[in-house]
């Protein structure tokens, strides 16, 4: 839970943001389309929580100065375009994102507004998180709302209904169990996969929030640059290395990481090297990510209600308040039919 710090809790190494990835017409951009409201909402009325909006600037070629907006930036590449990619990187490729009817602000890029090796991309508002703030800040929104914490082991889900702060049976076990539903009794899902993902978070500020369609180090590695909220630092990534459960730290990816952050983002260090990045700490987290996409279902389990919601992969945070109000809507129906029994 919030406060802990364990390779396979990916939620503190997060960055994080609202830069959806999900295709159009599926479930999951409707979770992302349903988040974005609430995660505005509480960048605009909730300072506390550690959530801001996100601002942009990017020197156009040929001026001297820098054109300031309130955007997000998604940069291509054209060796992209006529990529077979995964739906992780689909959204990337297409002429219009489907989130330009639901983020603020969305505008098409144009060859000379991004950085040099790419060639099209879009921009709009989006809000960056500080998960060292805003995790604590959702356990005291809980608190505030009469929500009892205990922390357990079970070695079977079924294991958790007696576990109420009551001492009577829950009615409902929302399984939100992440990596763990792998080896789960009542669950072990054997389509829950980690991906390793490798950061650096760095003092520099360079006022962008930017994510890119690819690298020449192919699939595994990413990049992207991410300044969180409230002096939270800035975030560099990074890694997305399926089935790899390494928790140490790899120096040369970590260089690599740096690079290509400079690169897509000068203003990091001015337009200096990797040596001008003033590090804060280096992090390995695992993402939860699911074979088949997020299970977000209900099902009985010795004769008990579960309301599965885990798998989220990398995309946890942005469809975060979809996904739950989902969730409700499952528990809902678990209430209706145990009262039938």
């Amino acid at each position: 839970m919030p406060g802990d710090y364990d390779i396979e809790y990916a939620s503190p190494w997060a960055g994080a943001n609202y830069i959806p990835i999900s295709s159009e017409g599926t479930i999951a951009a409707e979770w992302d389309r349903n988040t974005w409201p609430e995660l505005e909402k509480i960048a605009r009325y909730h300072p506390e929580a550690g959530v801001h909006f996100q601002g942009f600037k990017f020197a156009l070629p040929g001026l001297p100065q820098l054109l300031t907006y309130s955007e997000t930036a998604r940069y291509v590449r054209s060796q992209d375009m006529n990529a077979d990619k995964d739906t992780r990187t689909a959204s990337f490729l297409q002429a219009e994102s489907w989130y330009k009817h639901v983020v603020p602000n969305y505008r098409q890029l144009q060859a000379d507004e991004c950085p040099p090796g790419y060639t099209s991309g879009n921009a709009f508002t989006s809000v960056c998180i500080n998960t060292s703030i805003y995790l604590p800040w959702l356990v005291s929104q809980c608190l505030k709302a009469g929500v009892v914490f205990k922390r357990g082991m079970f070695n079977h889900i079924s294991e958790a209904a007696p576990a109420h702060h009551t001492g009577r049976l829950a009615n409902v076990v929302m399984n939100c169990t992440g990596l763990s539903a792998r080896k789960l009794g009542g669950v072990m899902d054997e389509n829950m996969i980690p991906a390793r993902g490798q950061t650096v978070l760095v003092r520099n500020e360079p006022n962008i929030m930017c994510d890119v369609s690819g690298t020449s180090e192919g699939d595994e590695e990413v990049c992207y640059v991410m300044q969180r909220a409230a002096g939270g630092g800035t975030l560099l990534g990074g890694s997305y290395q399926k089935g790899n459960w390494d928790s140490q730290i790899d120096p040369n990816l970590a260089i690599r990481i740096m690079k290509r952050a400079i690169e897509v983002c000068p203003s990091l260090t001015g337009g200096k090297g990797i040596e001008h990045l003033s590090i804060i700490r280096q992090g390995v987290g695992l993402r939860p990510v699911r074979i088949g996409g997020t299970r977000l279902e209900n099902e009985r389990v010795d004769g008990m209600w579960v309301v599965h919601n885990y798998g989220h992969g990398g995309y946890g945070y942005q469809s975060s308040y979809g996904c739950s109000q989902a969730a409700v809507g499952l528990v809902a129906e678990a209430l209706a039919a145990k009262a039938k029994l």
